[in-house]
Protein backbone atom coordinates (compact mmCIF):
# COMPACT_ATOMS: atom_id res chain seq x y z
CA UNK A 1 0.00 0.00 0.00
CA UNK A 2 2.84 2.40 0.76
CA UNK A 3 4.29 1.80 -2.72
CA UNK A 4 0.90 2.41 -4.30
CA UNK A 5 0.55 5.68 -2.45
CA UNK A 6 4.04 6.74 -3.54
CA UNK A 7 3.33 5.86 -7.17
CA UNK A 8 0.07 7.78 -7.14
CA UNK A 9 1.46 11.12 -6.10
CA UNK A 10 5.21 10.80 -5.89
CA UNK A 11 5.69 11.39 -2.15
CA UNK A 12 7.57 8.82 -0.11
CA UNK A 13 5.61 9.35 3.09
CA UNK A 14 1.92 9.40 3.96
CA UNK A 15 0.66 12.96 3.78
CA UNK A 16 -1.21 14.52 6.67
CA UNK A 17 -4.14 16.44 5.22
CA UNK A 18 -6.45 18.52 7.39
CA UNK A 19 -9.97 18.90 6.02
CA UNK A 20 -11.71 21.92 7.58
CA UNK A 21 -14.67 23.20 5.56
CA UNK A 22 -17.70 25.20 6.59
CA UNK A 23 -21.19 23.85 5.94
CA UNK A 24 -22.78 24.37 2.54
CA UNK A 25 -25.78 26.30 3.81
CA UNK A 26 -29.11 24.59 3.22
CA UNK A 27 -27.45 21.53 1.73
CA UNK A 28 -24.64 19.78 3.65
CA UNK A 29 -23.26 20.05 7.16
CA UNK A 30 -19.58 20.82 7.53
CA UNK A 31 -18.96 17.19 8.52
CA UNK A 32 -20.74 15.91 5.40
CA UNK A 33 -18.59 18.21 3.29
CA UNK A 34 -15.43 16.99 5.06
CA UNK A 35 -16.38 13.34 4.55
CA UNK A 36 -16.98 13.89 0.84
CA UNK A 37 -13.64 15.66 0.40
CA UNK A 38 -11.86 12.88 2.25
CA UNK A 39 -13.26 10.27 -0.14
CA UNK A 40 -11.93 12.23 -3.09
CA UNK A 41 -8.49 12.55 -1.50
CA UNK A 42 -8.26 8.82 -0.76
CA UNK A 43 -9.02 7.93 -4.36
CA UNK A 44 -5.64 9.40 -5.26
CA UNK A 45 -3.72 8.89 -2.04
CA UNK A 46 -5.13 5.92 -0.13
CA UNK A 47 -2.45 6.13 2.57
CA UNK A 48 -3.07 9.80 3.36
CA UNK A 49 -3.81 10.63 6.99
CA UNK A 50 -6.93 12.77 6.71
CA UNK A 51 -7.96 14.68 9.82
CA UNK A 52 -11.51 15.99 9.55
CA UNK A 53 -11.99 19.16 11.59
CA UNK A 54 -15.28 20.77 10.51
CA UNK A 55 -15.32 24.50 11.17
CA UNK A 56 -17.93 27.26 11.26
CA UNK A 57 -17.89 31.02 11.50
CA UNK A 58 -20.28 31.37 14.41
CA UNK A 59 -23.43 30.89 12.34
CA UNK A 60 -25.20 27.75 11.19
CA UNK A 61 -23.18 24.63 11.95
CA UNK A 62 -21.15 26.07 14.82
CA UNK A 63 -22.72 23.83 17.46
CA UNK A 64 -22.20 20.65 15.44
CA UNK A 65 -18.62 21.57 14.56
CA UNK A 66 -17.74 22.18 18.20
CA UNK A 67 -19.46 19.01 19.40
CA UNK A 68 -17.59 16.95 16.82
CA UNK A 69 -14.22 18.42 17.72
CA UNK A 70 -14.52 18.53 21.49
CA UNK A 71 -17.28 16.11 22.46
CA UNK A 72 -20.40 16.77 24.46
CA UNK A 73 -24.13 16.53 24.06
CA UNK A 74 -26.92 18.35 22.30
CA UNK A 75 -29.47 19.98 24.59
CA UNK A 76 -33.01 20.60 23.35
CA UNK A 77 -35.28 23.08 25.04
CA UNK A 78 -38.62 24.70 24.32
CA UNK A 79 -38.22 28.47 24.34
CA UNK A 80 -40.03 31.59 23.20
CA UNK A 81 -39.57 32.11 19.48
CA UNK A 82 -39.06 35.56 17.94
CA UNK A 83 -42.78 36.04 17.31
CA UNK A 84 -43.74 34.88 20.80
CA UNK A 85 -44.69 31.31 19.88
CA UNK A 86 -42.96 28.31 21.50
CA UNK A 87 -40.15 26.77 19.43
CA UNK A 88 -37.75 23.89 19.97
CA UNK A 89 -34.16 25.10 20.07
CA UNK A 90 -30.86 23.29 20.53
CA UNK A 91 -27.44 24.14 21.87
CA UNK A 92 -24.27 22.23 22.67
CA UNK A 93 -22.95 21.44 26.14
CA UNK A 94 -19.31 20.43 25.76
CA UNK A 95 -17.29 18.10 27.94
CA UNK A 96 -15.06 20.97 29.10
CA UNK A 97 -18.05 22.73 30.73
CA UNK A 98 -18.43 25.14 27.84
CA UNK A 99 -21.69 25.77 26.01
CA UNK A 100 -22.15 26.68 22.36
CA UNK A 101 -25.29 28.53 21.32
CA UNK A 102 -26.56 29.73 17.95
CA UNK A 103 -28.98 32.60 18.56
CA UNK A 104 -30.78 31.78 15.32
CA UNK A 105 -31.99 28.53 16.91
CA UNK A 106 -34.27 30.52 19.20
CA UNK A 107 -34.54 33.92 17.49
CA UNK A 108 -33.73 33.26 13.85
CA UNK A 109 -35.33 34.73 10.76
CA UNK A 110 -36.53 31.33 9.42
CA UNK A 111 -38.75 31.05 12.52
CA UNK A 112 -41.02 33.88 11.37
CA UNK A 113 -42.98 34.33 8.17
CA UNK A 114 -45.70 36.47 6.66
CA UNK A 115 -46.86 39.41 8.76
CA UNK A 116 -44.90 38.15 11.75
CA UNK A 117 -41.67 38.96 9.92
CA UNK A 118 -41.37 42.46 11.37
CA UNK A 119 -38.47 43.42 13.66
CA UNK A 120 -40.66 45.94 15.46
CA UNK A 121 -42.53 43.03 17.04
CA UNK A 122 -39.94 40.25 17.46
CA UNK A 123 -38.00 39.43 20.61
CA UNK A 124 -34.67 37.84 21.55
CA UNK A 125 -36.21 36.40 24.73
CA UNK A 126 -35.69 32.80 23.57
CA UNK A 127 -31.97 33.36 23.14
CA UNK A 128 -31.86 34.52 26.75
CA UNK A 129 -33.65 31.33 27.78
CA UNK A 130 -30.93 29.24 26.14
CA UNK A 131 -28.27 31.28 27.93
CA UNK A 132 -30.10 30.86 31.23
CA UNK A 133 -30.35 27.09 30.74
CA UNK A 134 -26.62 26.84 29.99
CA UNK A 135 -25.85 28.84 33.13
CA UNK A 136 -28.17 26.62 35.17
CA UNK A 137 -26.26 23.59 33.90
CA UNK A 138 -22.98 25.04 35.16
CA UNK A 139 -21.38 26.31 31.97
CA UNK A 140 -18.08 28.05 32.70
CA UNK A 141 -17.71 29.54 29.23
CA UNK A 142 -20.48 30.28 26.75
CA UNK A 143 -19.82 30.88 23.07
CA UNK A 144 -22.77 32.41 21.26
CA UNK A 145 -23.07 33.02 17.53
CA UNK A 146 -25.53 35.81 16.81
CA UNK A 147 -25.96 35.73 13.04
CA UNK A 148 -29.30 35.28 11.31
CA UNK A 149 -31.57 36.85 13.91
CA UNK A 150 -35.10 38.10 13.25
CA UNK A 151 -34.92 40.71 16.00
CA UNK A 152 -34.04 44.37 16.51
CA UNK A 153 -34.71 44.71 20.23
CA UNK A 154 -31.20 45.65 21.35
CA UNK A 155 -31.00 42.40 23.30
CA UNK A 156 -33.69 43.61 25.70
CA UNK A 157 -35.71 40.40 25.39
CA UNK A 158 -32.60 38.32 26.02
CA UNK A 159 -31.84 40.41 29.11
CA UNK A 160 -35.36 39.89 30.50
CA UNK A 161 -34.93 36.12 30.25
CA UNK A 162 -31.73 36.48 32.30
CA UNK A 163 -33.49 38.46 35.02
CA UNK A 164 -33.20 42.11 33.96
CA UNK A 165 -36.25 44.28 34.69
CA UNK A 166 -37.36 47.30 32.67
CA UNK A 167 -39.56 50.11 33.94
CA UNK A 168 -41.64 52.76 32.18
CA UNK A 169 -41.91 56.45 33.01
CA UNK A 170 -44.99 55.79 35.16
CA UNK A 171 -42.96 53.41 37.33
CA UNK A 172 -44.66 50.27 36.07
CA UNK A 173 -42.56 47.31 34.99
CA UNK A 174 -42.61 46.20 31.37
CA UNK A 175 -44.17 42.78 31.78
CA UNK A 176 -44.38 41.79 28.11
CA UNK A 177 -41.40 40.28 26.35
CA UNK A 178 -39.46 43.25 24.99
CA UNK A 179 -39.47 43.99 21.27
CA UNK A 180 -37.98 46.78 19.20
CA UNK A 181 -41.21 48.78 19.30
CA UNK A 182 -41.16 48.89 23.13
CA UNK A 183 -37.64 50.19 23.71
CA UNK A 184 -38.63 53.84 23.73
CA UNK A 185 -41.00 53.26 26.66
CA UNK A 186 -38.18 52.05 28.94
CA UNK A 187 -36.79 54.70 31.29
CA UNK A 188 -35.12 52.63 34.01
CA UNK A 189 -33.24 49.32 34.20
CA UNK A 190 -32.94 47.06 37.24
CA UNK A 191 -30.20 44.40 37.05
CA UNK A 192 -30.46 43.29 40.66
CA UNK A 193 -32.04 39.97 39.70
CA UNK A 194 -29.73 39.02 36.83
CA UNK A 195 -28.73 35.37 36.82
CA UNK A 196 -26.22 34.95 39.68
CA UNK A 197 -23.82 32.88 37.59
CA UNK A 198 -23.36 35.56 34.93
CA UNK A 199 -20.47 37.03 36.88
CA UNK A 200 -18.78 33.64 37.09
CA UNK A 201 -19.14 32.65 33.44
CA UNK A 202 -17.05 33.95 30.54
CA UNK A 203 -19.19 34.82 27.55
CA UNK A 204 -17.74 35.17 24.05
CA UNK A 205 -19.81 36.43 21.13
CA UNK A 206 -19.06 35.23 17.61
CA UNK A 207 -19.57 38.43 15.66
CA UNK A 208 -18.14 39.13 12.21
CA UNK A 209 -19.67 42.55 11.58
CA UNK A 210 -18.43 45.90 12.82
CA UNK A 211 -21.73 47.79 12.71
CA UNK A 212 -22.41 50.12 15.66
CA UNK A 213 -25.78 50.12 17.36
CA UNK A 214 -27.07 53.28 15.67
CA UNK A 215 -26.41 55.61 12.78
CA UNK A 216 -26.04 55.13 9.02
CA UNK A 217 -24.29 51.79 9.50
CA UNK A 218 -26.28 50.74 12.55
CA UNK A 219 -28.63 47.86 13.28
CA UNK A 220 -31.82 49.52 12.08
CA UNK A 221 -30.71 51.10 8.82
CA UNK A 222 -28.53 48.23 7.60
CA UNK A 223 -30.27 45.09 8.82
CA UNK A 224 -33.89 45.86 9.71
CA UNK A 225 -35.07 45.99 6.06
CA UNK A 226 -33.72 42.45 5.58
CA UNK A 227 -35.92 41.37 8.50
CA UNK A 228 -39.12 42.85 7.08
CA UNK A 229 -39.09 46.45 8.31
CA UNK A 230 -40.64 49.19 6.19
CA UNK A 231 -39.00 52.61 5.80
CA UNK A 232 -41.23 53.87 8.60
CA UNK A 233 -40.31 50.87 10.74
CA UNK A 234 -36.61 51.51 10.19
CA UNK A 235 -37.03 55.09 11.41
CA UNK A 236 -38.87 53.92 14.54
CA UNK A 237 -36.23 51.30 15.30
CA UNK A 238 -33.41 53.79 14.81
CA UNK A 239 -35.06 56.15 17.30
CA UNK A 240 -35.82 53.37 19.79
CA UNK A 241 -32.40 51.74 19.63
CA UNK A 242 -30.74 55.13 20.10
CA UNK A 243 -32.88 55.74 23.18
CA UNK A 244 -32.14 52.29 24.56
CA UNK A 245 -28.42 52.60 23.84
CA UNK A 246 -28.22 55.89 25.70
CA UNK A 247 -30.07 54.32 28.62
CA UNK A 248 -27.61 51.39 28.71
CA UNK A 249 -24.67 53.76 28.70
CA UNK A 250 -26.16 55.94 31.44
CA UNK A 251 -27.43 53.23 33.80
CA UNK A 252 -25.00 50.34 33.16
CA UNK A 253 -21.99 52.48 32.23
CA UNK A 254 -21.19 50.34 29.18
CA UNK A 255 -20.38 52.03 25.87
CA UNK A 256 -22.59 50.54 23.16
CA UNK A 257 -23.76 53.29 20.80
CA UNK A 258 -20.57 53.43 18.73
CA UNK A 259 -18.90 50.17 19.73
CA UNK A 260 -18.05 48.05 16.67
CA UNK A 261 -20.27 44.96 16.58
CA UNK A 262 -22.87 46.30 19.02
CA UNK A 263 -25.34 46.58 16.14
CA UNK A 264 -25.04 42.91 15.21
CA UNK A 265 -28.25 40.86 15.32
CA UNK A 266 -30.47 43.89 15.77
CA UNK A 267 -28.46 45.17 18.70
CA UNK A 268 -28.16 41.81 20.44
CA UNK A 269 -24.43 42.53 20.43
CA UNK A 270 -25.08 45.62 22.53
CA UNK A 271 -27.28 43.71 24.95
CA UNK A 272 -24.67 41.00 25.45
CA UNK A 273 -21.99 43.63 26.05
CA UNK A 274 -24.09 45.53 28.55
CA UNK A 275 -25.80 42.76 30.52
CA UNK A 276 -23.32 39.88 30.20
CA UNK A 277 -19.94 41.62 30.04
CA UNK A 278 -19.40 39.69 26.82
CA UNK A 279 -16.41 39.91 24.54
CA UNK A 280 -16.99 40.18 20.77
CA UNK A 281 -14.63 38.25 18.49
CA UNK A 282 -14.64 36.97 14.88
CA UNK A 283 -16.60 33.73 14.86
CA UNK A 284 -14.18 31.57 12.91
CA UNK A 285 -11.32 32.60 15.21
CA UNK A 286 -13.33 31.50 18.25
CA UNK A 287 -14.05 28.10 16.73
CA UNK A 288 -10.48 27.53 15.52
CA UNK A 289 -9.11 28.35 18.96
CA UNK A 290 -11.65 26.13 20.71
CA UNK A 291 -10.83 23.08 18.55
CA UNK A 292 -7.07 23.74 18.92
CA UNK A 293 -6.66 24.05 15.18
CA UNK A 294 -3.06 25.30 15.31
CA UNK A 295 -2.07 22.29 17.39
CA UNK A 296 -3.42 19.97 14.69
CA UNK A 297 -1.49 21.88 12.02
CA UNK A 298 1.77 20.46 13.33
CA UNK A 299 3.35 18.26 10.66
CA UNK A 300 0.41 18.85 8.31
CA UNK A 301 1.19 18.91 4.59
CA UNK A 302 -2.01 20.42 3.24
CA UNK A 303 -5.30 21.97 4.38
CA UNK A 304 -8.52 21.64 2.41
CA UNK A 305 -11.29 24.08 3.28
CA UNK A 306 -14.37 25.45 1.55
CA UNK A 307 -17.83 26.92 1.67
CA UNK A 308 -20.92 27.05 -0.51
CA UNK A 309 -19.75 30.05 -2.53
CA UNK A 310 -16.28 31.55 -2.69
CA UNK A 311 -16.22 35.21 -3.70
CA UNK A 312 -14.64 38.55 -2.84
CA UNK A 313 -16.42 38.52 0.54
CA UNK A 314 -14.80 35.25 1.61
CA UNK A 315 -11.72 36.98 3.10
CA UNK A 316 -13.90 39.00 5.48
CA UNK A 317 -14.87 36.81 8.40
CA UNK A 318 -15.68 33.66 6.43
CA UNK A 319 -14.40 30.22 7.38
CA UNK A 320 -11.92 29.61 4.51
CA UNK A 321 -10.11 32.88 5.20
CA UNK A 322 -9.87 32.16 8.93
CA UNK A 323 -8.53 28.68 8.24
CA UNK A 324 -6.01 30.13 5.79
CA UNK A 325 -4.78 32.74 8.28
CA UNK A 326 -4.14 30.08 10.88
CA UNK A 327 -2.46 27.71 8.41
CA UNK A 328 -0.23 30.47 7.05
CA UNK A 329 1.35 30.97 10.49
CA UNK A 330 2.50 27.34 10.30
CA UNK A 331 3.50 27.46 6.64
CA UNK A 332 0.86 24.94 5.55
CA UNK A 333 -0.65 25.47 2.07
CA UNK A 334 -4.41 25.85 1.77
CA UNK A 335 -6.77 24.98 -1.06
CA UNK A 336 -10.42 26.05 -0.94
CA UNK A 337 -13.19 24.17 -2.70
CA UNK A 338 -16.40 26.09 -3.24
CA UNK A 339 -19.81 24.89 -4.25
CA UNK A 340 -19.47 27.73 -6.71
CA UNK A 341 -16.73 30.23 -7.55
CA UNK A 342 -17.66 33.82 -8.31
CA UNK A 343 -15.84 35.77 -11.01
CA UNK A 344 -14.04 37.73 -8.30
CA UNK A 345 -13.04 34.65 -6.27
CA UNK A 346 -9.36 35.06 -7.17
CA UNK A 347 -9.13 37.90 -4.66
CA UNK A 348 -8.79 35.22 -1.95
CA UNK A 349 -5.22 34.59 -3.15
CA UNK A 350 -4.25 37.83 -1.44
CA UNK A 351 -5.48 36.46 1.90
CA UNK A 352 -3.58 33.21 2.36
CA UNK A 353 -5.55 30.79 0.16
CA UNK A 354 -3.13 29.15 -2.30
CA UNK A 355 -5.53 27.39 -4.65
CA UNK A 356 -9.19 27.20 -5.66
CA UNK A 357 -11.44 24.55 -7.12
CA UNK A 358 -15.15 24.43 -7.82
CA UNK A 359 -17.34 21.49 -6.89
CA UNK A 360 -19.25 22.08 -10.12
CA UNK A 361 -17.18 20.82 -13.04
CA UNK A 362 -19.72 22.05 -15.60
CA UNK A 363 -22.75 24.30 -15.91
CA UNK A 364 -25.74 22.84 -14.09
CA UNK A 365 -28.90 24.10 -12.44
CA UNK A 366 -29.02 24.52 -8.68
CA UNK A 367 -31.33 21.55 -8.13
CA UNK A 368 -28.91 19.16 -9.82
CA UNK A 369 -25.93 20.67 -8.00
CA UNK A 370 -27.61 20.14 -4.63
CA UNK A 371 -28.87 16.66 -5.45
CA UNK A 372 -25.41 15.35 -6.30
CA UNK A 373 -23.35 17.69 -4.13
CA UNK A 374 -21.41 14.99 -2.27
CA UNK A 375 -20.37 13.34 -5.52
CA UNK A 376 -19.32 16.71 -6.93
CA UNK A 377 -17.20 17.41 -3.85
CA UNK A 378 -15.51 14.00 -4.05
CA UNK A 379 -14.62 14.62 -7.69
CA UNK A 380 -13.35 18.13 -6.91
CA UNK A 381 -11.03 16.83 -4.19
CA UNK A 382 -9.73 14.18 -6.56
CA UNK A 383 -9.02 16.85 -9.19
CA UNK A 384 -7.10 18.90 -6.63
CA UNK A 385 -4.90 15.98 -5.65
CA UNK A 386 -4.21 15.10 -9.27
CA UNK A 387 -3.16 18.68 -9.96
CA UNK A 388 -0.78 18.40 -7.02
CA UNK A 389 0.53 15.22 -8.63
CA UNK A 390 1.27 17.20 -11.78
CA UNK A 391 3.10 19.86 -9.78
CA UNK A 392 5.13 17.18 -8.00
CA UNK A 393 6.17 15.64 -11.31
CA UNK A 394 7.23 19.05 -12.64
CA UNK A 395 9.36 19.57 -9.53
CA UNK A 396 11.00 16.16 -9.93
CA UNK A 397 11.80 16.78 -13.60
CA UNK A 398 13.35 20.16 -12.76
CA UNK A 399 15.53 18.54 -10.09
CA UNK A 400 16.71 15.85 -12.50
CA UNK A 401 17.67 18.44 -15.11
CA UNK A 402 19.57 20.43 -12.47
CA UNK A 403 21.64 17.34 -11.59
CA UNK A 404 22.72 16.71 -15.18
Amino acid sequence: MRVAARDQLGWKHSLKIIISPDSFKGNLTSMQVAEALEKGVLRVLPRARCLKLPVADGGEGTVQAMLHALGGRLIQKQVCGPAGHPVRARYGLLVDQSAVIEAAEASGLPLVSGRERNPLHTTSYGTGELLRDALDKGAQHIIIGIGGSATSDGGAGMAQALGARFFKANGRELRRKATGSMLETITRIDTGELHPRLGKCRLTVACDVKNPLCGPHGAARVYAPQKGATAKGVAILERNLTHFGRLLERELRIKVLRTPGAGAAGGLGAGLLAFCAARLRPGVDIVLQAIQFKHHLRNADLVLTGEGRVDSQTPFGKTPAGVARAARTCGVPVIAIGGALADDANTVFQHGIDGLESAAARDMDLEEALRHSQEHLQNAAERVLRLLKTGRRMEQRAKRRARR
